[in-house]
């Protein structure tokens, strides 16, 4: 995000990234003065002072490019819901954005609990933070978790079996996703009414919760976990994230574009 209105209530909130007359993107927005952004393909960049952030100098700025999306993703709302001590946070999916989540939670001193598919990632989720790790495809899963969780985050675009999720959440849970499902997901409200459960969304932050992000990083020595490509690397960089092939996010050396 490079710019928005500034004026709406939202914008003055510092809640930029739900501007009422939409934000601009980093890459291809079309920004107020009309040019279309281009985000890291650009040459150069003309900055709106408002939307500056400083990068800490104890992180690395390859470690630091992922903070700016998968981290503020994940960030923004476990902060919103206050995840912290005594608190129990499930977090479903340990990928770009799941690793970042299970990071911050255990920082925020929640009990932290992945779900992911199998148990294939269970030593790096214990590894970055979390306090378990379960399979969803053992059923036995969501009887064991039942009525668990005060918050769980869900990182993945895939379909989920909603009404099964939810089932984990205790009383006034919620359960925010900051994945992004192709298609629509069917929801059991009923599965709501028992406990007061709820159902949310959240899209990535407002530049101050952003910077706030990078300085609680700094300061608990958090940063994503990423593998550095050249530009001639791309494409198969692009194959090995759609095989799942990537631990937690890759970076492109933009010094290595041709001039």
């Amino acid at each position: 995000m490079v710019n928005s209105c500034r004026e709406c209530e939202n914008c003055l909130a510092g809640e930029e990234q739900y501007c009422l007359k939409g934000n601009i993107g980093t890459y291809a927005s079309v920004d107020r003065d009309g040019t279309v952004t281009q985000g890291g393909y650009s040459t150069h960049v003309v900055v709106v002072e408002d939307f500056v952030l400083r990068v800490p100098e104890s992180i690395p700025f390859e470690a630091a490019a992922p903070l700016l999306c998968a981290g503020i993703t994940t960030y923004s709302p476990l902060s919103h819901w206050e995840a912290g001590p005594g608190k129990r946070v499930a977090v479903v999916g340990l990928g770009g954005l799941g690793h970042m989540a299970v990071k911050f939670a255990h920082a925020m001193g929640a009990e932290v609990t992945v779900l992911s598919q199998t148990l294939s990632k269970k030593e790096d989720g214990l590894r970055l933070g979390a306090d378990h790790y379960y399979a969803t495809r053992d059923e036995a899963t969501f009887t064991e978790l039942a009525s668990s969780f005060d918050l769980i985050v869900n990182t993945v675009s895939a379909p989920l079996d909603l009404d099964a999720y939810l089932g984990l959440l205790r009383r006034n849970g919620t359960m925010v996703n900051v994945g992004a499902p192709a298609e629509a997901l069917p929801l059991h409200v009923f599965t709501l009414f028992g406990g007061r459960r709820s159902f949310a969304g959240s899209g990535i932050g407002g530049i101050r919760e952003t910077q706030e992000m990078l300085d609680f990083c700094a300061e608990k020595g958090i940063a994503s976990e990423v593998e550095v490509v050249s530009a001639s690397q791309i494409n198969e960089a692009y194959e090995r994230v759609l095989a799942s092939d990537v631990r937690y996010r890759f970076v492109i050396d933009a010094s290595t574009f041709e001039s």
